[in-house]
């Protein structure tokens, strides 16, 4: 009988700390031994790969995913499945996403909500997932739910600063970040300024500016900038940890990196689209800019590109991800296109599905752009995530003994030609992604999940089954949480 299942030699092993030349070896769904190179060769195996000198990093953490969810407004509706989405992960080196259950403004639980998002994605998912609750309606009924979350492995939820569908009030966030700090929950906050995009838009409209370019325009920084200061008061009120997503705006980027100066458990968010994408893309010819729409949108230009970098390089954001929400593009009934009607037959930027897809593409663009060093990378779109959602060492790390066998083998130096990124390539159930052409210096050339290779770039592709992922029973963030470990009390202020 052989020593290990699985043995990976030769290779770069890159964790958040730091990067060695190393072997690991492999039994059943765990990482049981990295050792010095060359330090497994008398330990017999199952499979053996070399990875010849390439680096070896954790399995993708992408906690920002929405797959299958109903429209915010208008006709469109997601495109990817649960069984599409977590494929498409796989494919691009992601083994774990953490996806969004969303509960409606009508519905008095979030129990329930749990329940029929389990539905959709049991024994469908190429990655392990798990999920964030996304509040609509904090009722007593729901906010009295959340121990019962915490039970079913739920330490996360996400709330929205707008959306007539899903905005809350200043009171109604405080009730939110109040229950969960009582209850270890990580609150995710969408912040932007309604009330300025709603006035902004009113603007356009009397213009009767409608093309998809105005979307950037009704969604200006300054929404960004307003609502995550205030988001930030709201937490230090609370001492409840937050983490702001999909933030945008280097301006932003510096309220959050100094409340984090001042001590306070503010964690923050970027995505590719941030670092890749301007405002020039939502203004391609005819109604292609469509194809960029997302909220907060792409900025300005090169320079926003360098803050949002710089934010990365010195801690402002925890993680990045992809905020994968996909939407058709040719789709005139659930796709981008839906907007256009007899009324605005040229369409309205008010009505595009907001949203690009992302979940594949998220670390072949990081890795090929260079900027981040391994280490960075690692923490970034792996450990971190892992941390602030209760499923470190388990996942985002190379633990003996404790961390499953899930690890991303790219390609050694030089041995991938450059390529231009084709739509064709990937593996997403959307006729488009935003990346069209963008050149790529790496893709993975293995994903393993749990012990199992699931994607082999060079002998099969997608070589995992529907139904390899499981549900991921997730614990409280190990990152920096409040202040106090005293309960809030009103007479403290």
């Amino acid at each position: 009988m052989a020593d290990y299942d699985l043995v990976i030699i030769n290779g770069l092993v890159a964790s958040a700390e730091d990067v060695i030349e190393a072997d690991i070896a492999i039994k059943g769904d765990k990482i049981v031994s990295v050792t010095a190179r060359g330090g497994l060769k008398d330990a017999t195996a199952t499979k053996t790969i070399d990875a010849d000198g390439a680096y070896i990093t954790p399995g993708g953490v992408d906690a920002h995913v929405h797959l299958q969810e109903p429209p915010l407004f208008g006709k469109g509706s997601s495109a990817d499945t649960f069984e599409t989405g977590s494929r498409s992960a796989i494919c691009g080196g992601t083994t774990t996403i953490i996806v969004f259950a969303p509960q409606q403004k009508s519905e008095d639980t979030l129990l329930a909500t749990l329940e029929a998002t389990h539905a959709k994605a049991n024994k469908v998912c190429y990655s392990d997932y798990s999920f964030h609750l996304l509040v609509a309606n904090p009722s007593e009924n729901a906010l009295a739910e959340f121990p019962a979350l915490r039970k079913a492995g739920i330490s996360s939820l996400k709330i929205y600063m707008t959306y007539a569908a899903l905005k809350l009030d200043d009171g109604q966030i405080l009730d939110v970040l109040l229950a969960a700090r009582e209850n270890g929950i990580t609150t995710m906050i969408h912040a932007e300024n309604n009330d300025l995009i709603l006035w902004m838009t009113a603007q356009l409209e009397k213009r009767k500016m409608f093309q998809p370019k105005y979307h950037a325009t009704s969604h200006p920084a300054m929404a960004e900038i307003e609502a995550t200061y205030r988001a930030i008061c709201l937490s230090e009120f609370i001492d409840a940890p937050i983490l702001l997503v999909h933030i945008s705006s280097p301006a932003a980027a510096k309220h959050i990196k100094e409340a984090q100066d001042r001590g306070l458990p503010i964690h923050a968010e970027t995505c590719p689209q941030y670092l890749f994408l301007t405002k020039d893309d939502l203004d391609k010819p005819g109604f292609e800019g469509a194809k960029c729409v997302c909220s907060p949108p792409p900025r300005e230009s090169e320079v926003d590109h360098e803050g949002i970098w710089q934010g990365l390089e010195n801690g402002t954001f925890t993680v990045l991800s992809s905020d994968h929400c996909p939407f058709l593009y040719d789709d005139n009934q659930t796709g981008k296109k839906s907007c256009i009607d007899e009324e605005y037959p040229d369409g309205h930027f008010k009505y595009i599905p907001n949203g690009c897809p992302g979940v594949e593409t998220r670390l072949p663009l990081a890795m090929s752009a260079g900027r981040l060093k391994m280490t960075k990378f690692v923490e970034v779109t792996s450990t971190n995530a892992a941390k602030l959602y209760g499923l470190y060492p388990r996942k985002g790390a190379f633990v003996p003994g404790e961390s499953d066998a899930d690890l991303v083998i790219w390609y050694p130096e030089g041995k991938l030609e450059p390529f231009a990124l084709k739509n064709k390539m990937l593996h997403h159930n959307v006729d488009y992604t935003p990346y069209e052409g963008k050149t790529l210096k790496q893709w993975p050339r293995y994903t393993i999940l749990r012990g199992k290779v699931m994607w082999d770039r060079d002998d099969g592709g997608l070589v995992g089954k529907a139904g390899d992922g499981a549900f991921l029973h997730r614990g409280q963030s190990s990152l920096k949480g409040p202040l106090s470990t005293e309960p809030w009390d009103i007479r403290g202020f």
